[in-house]
């Protein structure tokens, strides 16, 4: 769930094979990008407090976009879109991408990017519920059925226990449903009442807005005092806040000009991956037998929800970290 506000939709339009080169390179950019965010998320909070190191990043992404876009002379959204701006920056980054980094305090960064993955699940049972959603076929209850067995495999050894660690990591979990649900939200907001604005100015409000939100959730909260940084963990921010942010976001939309959607939306099976490898790799992170039956049934069960329900000039994302 690394948000970056609701991305845009875009038709394939006609490719030549240079730009076809590109889109491949930018599908790739946006696997390691989006994989990388978990474990930038983690390394950030040795030292930032959750909500203000969520707060910062978004602040600082959606400011430089917007001194980007008004460089470039491109429209600002009016006034009055302001309000449905700032509900999709709540939905998508402040629930979202702040689940994620609450969850990340307890749960290792792969396995948090695999239970991201199962937010098409969240999605289809927002769907369900709308009365212009689409309705809740077998298929899609058995793959809700499937990748939630999986959760359950995850979660079942510390549903028994009592001890602080286990209840922290069961915090965790649900904290990252959370952050799916929100997104879903969103996502399922955003289809119906988007409008044809600059979609660089509407990113960078939804990212400026849903960091102010954070930051200000983060100043209640009283982190400000136990915020410091590191080496480390101020070259995490960066990263977080420009390549992670921006970076992910112009890859992303040429990939899906350029590319069909089916194929783009494989980064989604990719990312944890990625993430994964690097948690274990250099954090030292736990990813035991029963992880990986867990992210088996999760992948399995999105898998089965996808399958068909794909619209060939359209993909929702999901979120990221």
């Amino acid at each position: 769930m690394d948000g970056q506000g609701a991305l845009p939709v875009f038709p394939v339009t006609a490719t030549s094979d240079e730009q076809r080169r590109l889109a491949y390179l930018a599908w790739l950019m946006v696997c390691l990008i989006w994989g990388t965010t978990y474990f930038g998320i983690r390394v950030s909070l040795e030292s930032m407090p959750p909500a203000l190191m969520g707060g910062l990043r978004w602040t600082i992404a959606g400011g430089l976009l917007v001194l980007y876009v008004a460089a470039r002379g491109l429209a600002l959204p009016p006034r009055s879109r302001w309000g449905g701006i700032l509900l999709l920056g709540f939905l998508m980054l402040v629930l979202g991408n702040g689940g994620v980094v609450v969850a990340e305090q307890w749960v290792p960064s792969g396995l948090a990017a695999v239970l991201v993955a199962c937010s098409p699940f969240w999605m289809a049972a927002v769907e369900a519920f709308l009365p212009d959603g689409e309705r809740l076929r077998p298929q899609v209850v058995a793959g809700l059925l499937v990748g939630f067995s999986g959760i359950l495999v995850l979660v079942w050894p510390d549903l028994t226990v009592t001890a602080d660690a286990d209840r922290n990591f069961l915090l965790g979990v649900l904290a990252l449903q959370i952050a799916a649900f929100g997104w879903s939200l969103g996502s399922a907001y955003s289809r119906r009442h988007g409008r044809s604005d600059n979609v660089l100015g509407t990113t960078a409000y939804q990212m400026l807005g849903g960091g102010l939100m954070m930051t200000a959730a983060g100043t209640v909260r009283g982190e400000w005092t136990e915020l410091f940084f590191t080496t480390r963990t101020a070259t995490a921010l960066i990263y977080l806040s420009t390549i992670g942010a921006i970076g992910g976001f112009v890859a992303y939309t040429y990939a899906l000009r350029h590319l069909p959607v089916s194929f783009v939306s494989l980064y989604a099976y990719i990312n944890p991956v990625i993430a994964v490898a690097l948690g274990v790799l250099f954090l030292g992170e736990p990813f035991d037998g029963r992880m990986a039956a867990a992210a088996a049934l999760v992948f399995a069960g999105v898998a089965v929800v996808r399958w068909r329900r794909a619209e060939p000039h359209t993909l929702n994302p999901e979120p990221r970290t």
